[in-house]
């Protein structure tokens, strides 16, 4: 089924929408889910939270990708449980990593304006970059892959991961550092 006709569904209020939406995206939530989880029960919590989140927004939200939506939103919900948890039991570690990781680079909690001042900026930096920093990046700090994972699946070392990601955050760093943002 196309993304429209789910999104039709959803619009419609027809629970058809909800099996469409496993059926065709479930996997891939599920695989972001557990790479922030690492718990797979949780995992499946957060994705079928997506759904009744999902079903919440549409109407009147009416996305153009399904995918990157459902993705986002089984994200975000991963983020909170893990912070609800806050242990190394429940999450694995991964977040507060990532989190450190950046922190030197955007720094703390920023206002909204200025939130999306940063947003479209990273935006650009991210579009500047080689596919597979990019890929690298947004697997280590979107989707927080360990970087044992990204050093498995770029074929390298994990010390050759870690060297080529501080390269990349000092890259943003210096860009930030030009549009006047201070870490």
């Amino acid at each position: 089924m196309e993304d429209a006709q789910i999104i039709a569904l959803y619009w419609a209020r027809d629970e058809a929408a909800i099996r469409e939406s496993e059926r065709q995206y479930g996997r891939y939530c599920t695989a972001v889910a557990q790479n922030i989880l690492h718990a797979p029960p949780d995992a499946e919590e957060c994705v079928n939270d997506t759904w009744l989140h999902a079903w919440n927004v549409m109407p009147p939200q009416k996305p153009n990708r399904l995918q990157q939506f459902f993705a986002r939103i089984t994200r975000n919900l991963a983020i909170d449980r893990l912070r609800r948890h806050r242990s190394e039991k429940a999450g694995g570690g991964q977040l507060p990593l990532c989190l450190d990781e950046l922190s030197e680079v955007i720094g703390e909690e920023q206002p909204f304006p200025e939130q999306l001042a940063l947003r479209e900026l990273l935006d650009r930096f991210l579009s500047a970059l080689p596919d597979r920093q990019r890929e690298m990046f947004l697997l280590r700090y979107w989707y927080l892959l360990p970087v044992r994972e990204l050093a498995e699946r770029f074929h390298t070392s994990e010390g050759a991961v870690k060297m080529s990601l501080s390269r990349i955050r000092r890259q943003l760093r210096d860009e930030l550092e030009k549009e006047g943002y201070s870490v």
